[in-house]
Protein backbone atom coordinates (compact mmCIF):
# COMPACT_ATOMS: atom_id res chain seq x y z
CA UNK A 1 0.00 0.00 0.00
CA UNK A 2 2.85 2.26 0.96
CA UNK A 3 4.63 1.77 -2.44
CA UNK A 4 1.48 2.62 -4.57
CA UNK A 5 0.71 5.98 -2.54
CA UNK A 6 5.07 6.54 -2.62
CA UNK A 7 4.47 5.47 -6.85
CA UNK A 8 1.39 7.86 -7.03
CA UNK A 9 1.29 10.89 -4.84
CA UNK A 10 1.46 13.58 -7.31
CA UNK A 11 -2.23 12.07 -8.68
CA UNK A 12 -3.28 11.27 -5.17
CA UNK A 13 -2.33 14.92 -4.60
CA UNK A 14 -4.06 16.39 -7.94
CA UNK A 15 -7.53 14.89 -7.51
CA UNK A 16 -9.07 16.71 -4.75
CA UNK A 17 -6.77 19.94 -6.15
CA UNK A 18 -8.68 19.55 -9.01
CA UNK A 19 -12.10 18.84 -7.56
CA UNK A 20 -11.69 22.07 -5.42
CA UNK A 21 -10.42 24.13 -8.62
CA UNK A 22 -13.79 22.36 -10.18
CA UNK A 23 -16.01 23.78 -7.60
CA UNK A 24 -14.83 27.02 -7.60
CA UNK A 25 -15.26 27.18 -11.49
CA UNK A 26 -18.83 26.47 -11.16
CA UNK A 27 -19.30 28.68 -8.12
CA UNK A 28 -17.45 31.94 -9.40
CA UNK A 29 -17.85 31.36 -13.18
CA UNK A 30 -20.23 28.75 -14.26
CA UNK A 31 -22.89 28.74 -16.68
CA UNK A 32 -25.38 31.57 -16.73
CA UNK A 33 -28.06 29.48 -18.96
CA UNK A 34 -27.60 25.95 -17.69
CA UNK A 35 -26.80 24.97 -21.22
CA UNK A 36 -23.06 23.77 -20.48
CA UNK A 37 -22.81 20.21 -19.78
CA UNK A 38 -20.27 20.46 -17.53
CA UNK A 39 -20.44 23.75 -15.91
CA UNK A 40 -23.90 23.81 -15.22
CA UNK A 41 -24.24 21.37 -12.83
CA UNK A 42 -21.31 21.13 -9.47
CA UNK A 43 -21.13 17.68 -9.26
CA UNK A 44 -20.30 17.30 -13.13
CA UNK A 45 -18.21 20.38 -12.85
CA UNK A 46 -15.96 18.61 -9.75
CA UNK A 47 -15.63 15.00 -11.15
CA UNK A 48 -14.39 17.06 -14.57
CA UNK A 49 -11.97 19.29 -12.44
CA UNK A 50 -10.68 15.80 -10.79
CA UNK A 51 -9.96 14.11 -13.47
CA UNK A 52 -8.28 16.84 -14.90
CA UNK A 53 -6.50 17.45 -11.99
CA UNK A 54 -5.35 14.28 -11.57
CA UNK A 55 -3.99 13.92 -15.25
CA UNK A 56 -2.12 17.41 -14.79
CA UNK A 57 -0.67 16.22 -12.05
CA UNK A 58 0.34 12.84 -12.94
CA UNK A 59 2.60 14.51 -16.18
CA UNK A 60 5.03 15.13 -13.61
CA UNK A 61 6.21 11.93 -12.07
CA UNK A 62 9.66 11.11 -12.91
CA UNK A 63 9.35 7.39 -14.33
CA UNK A 64 12.26 4.88 -12.91
CA UNK A 65 14.33 3.11 -15.85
Amino acid sequence: MQTFIKKNLLTIIGVPLGAIAGFLYWKFVGCNTGTCAITSNPVNSTIYGSVMGGLIFSMFKKDKK
